[in-house]
């Protein structure tokens, strides 16, 4: 009983600690319309994600430490002075894409350590004065694609260390509106493409000092019709861009003085909306030009433009890609001293021979996305070359020759071309090549390729081709790669001794065959299904023996996979004491044996998704004390007991959605002290009191981030299908039938305890009380109509006073002066009750008069007549009581009966041992003491020379 009783006090206790956390949600870990990815790195940064969660207003449960907020592609309208309050460490806020038409002032005065700010793509109109206050630390601002029209002459004082500034895409239409951001003491760039300007004229600026800026993007300015520098107020400017400029008449390039331009590095062009001759012009007064970029010019190149690019001494990367002119390489014969060429998406079919054959400091070409069936026979004369890219083009064969003079070549693309067969020649002497991709060709044979030359080849990827063998040696002489994704069928990797990740996609039937990759630190394996329903094939298990260094192992078999060759055995894994990640996909038909982990206590990520798990052994996770990732999603998991006994204290990440969970136990987790990040997406939860634990839990914890759980919606019961989990009403659930049941005994216990304490020690004020009250009632029903008093006084006495009462008290009283007196031998009403019959006679006399003797102090019932007289003067406020003292009592001998002693101290009184030689006289006084009206005093029109004692009452 003691043990029922215990339980349901926690229960109260619970529901108590309840609705305390009620009253202040935003205790709560788990975000409402956010969420945190995980991060095995405890000191990485805090990323919040709350993009396109349709949001109308900031989310106001953002975590204070958080370092990076996206916020993008919602529907927020305005922010708030209070909506980033308190949020001192964040650097980098995205608010792209919304509907933002106006932010108050302040509204980022809290974030002191912002850095960068992204507003693109919103309604703004207006920078105000006040708008970026407290953002004294932000070095980039984007308020690209909004419809800005003014900015307010101090709006960027607060950002004395802004360096980067996109307003692209606004309605700026005067070159002033930028004076203030070119004031900067640390702008570098600014872009202002598509805006409205008719002109960008340096006179127009006047600017304090020269500005810091170095790049300036005024491109897809559709009405511009001309550029001038004419003052020396961009001394550092390195790169200017004009793409898209101009109107159909063209614009017009001013700058009188070449040395204005003594810096400019880069230039880019687009579109010919400048006259053949302005182009010309504008090339030939930039003497430090490097870097050339023109693109979608092929009226002017047709005309001649590359004879004058070619002749800039300076000139050392030049951009031609998307230009569609016929020919276009035999035009850069004069290019000799480019470093870096682009001919990417040129609709070349072939290069020219001899086009760039002089470029002999050509390190970096690329033709890629173009119509070339072959390597380029200039390719072989290129001997600086470093980094070529023909990849997305039509080769379908490779010669010996192609690469002989490209010794220095490091990095070579030919990816998705038609190549079908590698020559064992073909990379033979590059022999300082680290990166090759030949992915999406057709090869189906390697010829050899890789037994010799490549020795610093560090990347390769072979992926996605048409490998039907790969034999022994094959890759021999790559010792130094590194990386390797490959499709193959059957084995050989002998010769990749350094090699340390592999990624291969071999078909369900295969041998394997990793023998010689001692130190292979992370293995992936894409298995194919090809429809094989043959005989098992045979899995040489202890072909993985070799593999100790392993520390990342994935599986992955794509489609149905009954049938499947092979189950993961433990003793596959034996050899792999350093394994920290194990990801398994579906691979297994059912939850892994229990012995199958017992060697890799090193295990920190486990992830096994697609796989029947229902029937887990909690015995699996005993080796694993390190484990700080589990992954279990899609496995048909319907409840989280596993996890009491799973010995999980270092779990940290959790992922179970798109389970069948129903019901969640929350006590779980307290076997999972350090998780904080739990994944329950998907799963067709109960919306009923067996879940208000969890509920209560997902609200509460400050620990555990709940992913997504204010989206979580109720699958069962019917009723309660598409409302959200955290909506359920939990507060009924805590008032169960046992539960009323025990506060209903427990109330019964208490008020008989009650009951029987105040009978034993307060049973007469509780008679009294309640004749009061019938008193009360009486009178207030009676209180119009005026009282009638039947008597004009009760005479309270004990009964050894009996004598004197009736000898001297009432001839003189009744007798002489006629006064209707209640005694209670004489005139209390027979077998009426004792304490009614006193009640009856104080409450209908005008006036009780106490004789007060020894005797009856002593008395209980003349005790309860002083008693009531005394609650009838409180209780109506009038002057009710005569006190008569019949003998001499000292102060100190009423001492002990407070009560009497009280009003002796309060109220004058009658004393007959003072007047028994003036009887006359004392009876005249009580007389006048019968005589005063109700009022509320102490004191009479009384003859105080005889008789009268005691203090008057204060005033």
């Amino acid at each position: 009983m003691g043990g029922l009783s215990l339980y349901y006090i926690q229960r109260l206790l619970v529901l108590l600690l309840c609705l305390v956390h009620h009253l202040n949600p935003s205790l709560a870990y788990s975000l409402k319309n956010c969420s945190i990815n995980y991060s095995k790195d405890a000191l990485a940064d805090v990323v919040l994600y709350c993009s396109e969660r349709k949001l109308v207003t900031v989310p106001d449960d953002i975590p204070r430490d958080v370092s990076v907020v996206y916020l993008w592609y919602n529907q927020i309208e305005q922010i708030n002075r209070d909506d980033f309050r308190d949020l001192s460490k964040l650097r980098i806020l995205w608010l792209d894409t919304n509907q933002i038409a106006h932010v108050d002032n302040g509204s980022f005065i809290h974030l002191v350590a912002l850095t960068s700010l992204h507003m693109a793509n919103n309604k703004l109109t207006d920078l105000t004065g006040n708008l970026f206050q407290g953002l004294s630390h932000l070095t980039m601002l984007d308020l690209s694609g909004n419809n800005i029209q003014s900015i307010h002459t101090s709006a960027f004082l607060p950002l004395s260390r802004l360096e980067t500034v996109i307003l692209d895409s606004n309605k700026l239409q005067q070159v002033t509106d930028i004076q203030p951001i070119l004031q900067l003491p640390l702008i570098q760039k600014l872009s202002i493409r598509g805006n409205l300007f008719p002109s960008f004229e340096t006179k127009d600026l006047l600017l304090n000092v020269p500005s810091s800026l170095k790049v300036l993007d005024v491109s897809d300015n559709d009405k511009f019709d001309k550029f001038s520098i004419t003052t020396q107020i961009f001394p550092h400017l390195e790169m200017i861009d004009l793409s898209r400029c101009g109107h159909v008449a063209g614009w017009k390039w001013d700058i009188p003085d070449k040395t204005l331009l003594r810096n400019i590095t880069q230039l880019y062009f687009s579109y010919p909306l400048i006259a053949f001759e302005e182009i010309r012009k504008v090339l030939q007064s930039l003497d430090s030009l490097m870097y050339l970029r023109l693109n979608y010019m092929e009226k002017w190149i047709a005309k001649g433009l590359l004879a004058t690019v070619c002749k800039i001494p300076t000139l050392k990367k030049l951009d031609l890609y998307w230009n569609h002119v016929p020919n276009l390489s035999v035009k850069l014969v004069a290019c000799s001293e480019l470093s870096e060429l682009d001919l990417s998406s040129t609709s070349m079919t072939e290069l020219s021979k001899g086009s760039i054959r002089l470029m002999e400091q050509l390190r970096f070409l690329t033709l890629e996305t173009n119509l070339l069936t072959k390597v380029p026979d200039d390719i072989r004369t290129l001997s600086s070359l470093e980094i070529l890219n023909i990849g997305d083009n039509m080769i379908s064969e490779l010669s010996c020759e192609d690469f002989t003079n490209t010794t220095r070549l490091r990095e070579l693309d030919l990816h998705t071309n038609h190549i079908a067969k590698l020559e064992r020649c073909v990379f033979e002497s590059l022999n300082d090549l680290k990166v090759l991709d030949m992915s999406d060709n057709l090869l189906w044979t390697l010829g050899g390729a890789f037994k010799i030359g490549l020795k610093k080849l560090e990347f390769l990827d072979l992926s996605n081709n048409f490998l039907l063998i790969l034999e022994k040696g094959d890759f021999q002489s790559l010792g130094s790669l590194k990386r390797l994704n490959v499709v193959w069928k059957h084995k050989a990797f002998n010769g990749l001794n350094n090699l340390s990740n592999l990624s291969v996609s071999p078909p369900l039937k295969f041998e394997n065959k990793f023998t010689g990759l001692q130190q292979l630190e992370n293995l992936t394996i894409d298995f194919i299904n090809d429809g094989f329903k043959g005989p098992q094939p045979i899995f040489y298990y202890k072909d993985f023996f070799h593999l100790k260094s392993m520390k990342v192992l994935t599986v992955i078999c794509k489609g149905y996979h009954i049938g499947f060759p092979f189950d993961i055995p433990s003793e596959m894994l034996q050899a792999m004491k350093h394994l920290e990640d194990f990801t398994a996909e579906n691979f297994y038909i059912s939850a892994p044996d229990v012995d199958t982990f017992q060697i890799n206590c090193q295990l920190k990520s486990l992830t096994i998704r697609q796989t029947d798990l229902s029937d887990l052994d909690p015995g699996l996770f005993q080796p694993m004390p390190h484990l700080q990732v589990l992954d279990f999603s899609e496995s048909k998991i319907k409840s989280l007991d596993f996890l009491f006994q799973s010995n999980l204290s270092a779990l940290k990440c959790l992922k179970l959605s798109d389970n069948e969970i129903t019901v969640i136990n929350e006590t779980v987790f307290q076997f999972l002290p350090a998780l904080t990040y739990l994944d329950l997406q998907n799963n067709p939860f109960t919306c009923d009191c067996s879940n208000a634990g969890f509920i209560q839990w997902v609200k509460n914890n400050k620990q555990t981030q709940v992913v997504n759980a204010y989206q979580y919606t109720c699958s069962f019961p019917v009723a309660e299908q598409g409302n959200k989990l955290l909506d359920f009403d939990i507060q009924f659930c805590w008032m169960d039938v046992s539960f009323l049941c025990f506060i209903s005994s427990t109330c019964v216990v208490v008020l008989t305890l009650l009951a029987s304490f105040i009978y034993h020690f307060l049973r007469w004020q509780l008679a009294y009380a309640y004749h009061l009250f019938r008193a009360f009632l009486y009178d207030s029903r009676k209180r119009k109509a005026g009282a009638h008093h039947r008597y004009d006084a009760f005479i309270s006495y004990n009964v050894h006073d009996k004598a004197w009462v009736y000898q001297e008290m009432l001839p003189a009283l009744e007798g002489e002066q006629g006064w209707r007196l209640c005694l209670h031998h004489r005139d209390l009403q027979p077998g009426k009750p004792i304490v009614e019959n006193i009640t009856d006679a104080i409450y209908g006399s005008r006036k009780t008069i106490c004789v007060i003797t020894r005797h009856y102090l002593q008395s209980e019932w003349c005790s309860r007549e002083i008693q009531m007289a005394s609650f009838r003067l409180f209780d109506e406020q009038k002057d009710v009581l005569v006190l008569l003292f019949l003998e001499e009592i000292p102060a100190h001998q009423l001492s002990p009966y407070y009560r009497m002693r009280k009003m002796v101290k309060k109220r004058t009184y009658l004393s007959w041992p003072q007047a028994s030689q003036h009887t006359g006289v004392f009876w005249q006084n009580v007389g006048r003491a019968l005589e005063t009206g109700d009022a509320p005093t102490e004191t009479a029109d009384l003859d105080f020379r005889y008789s009268i004692r005691g203090p008057l009452r204060p005033i």
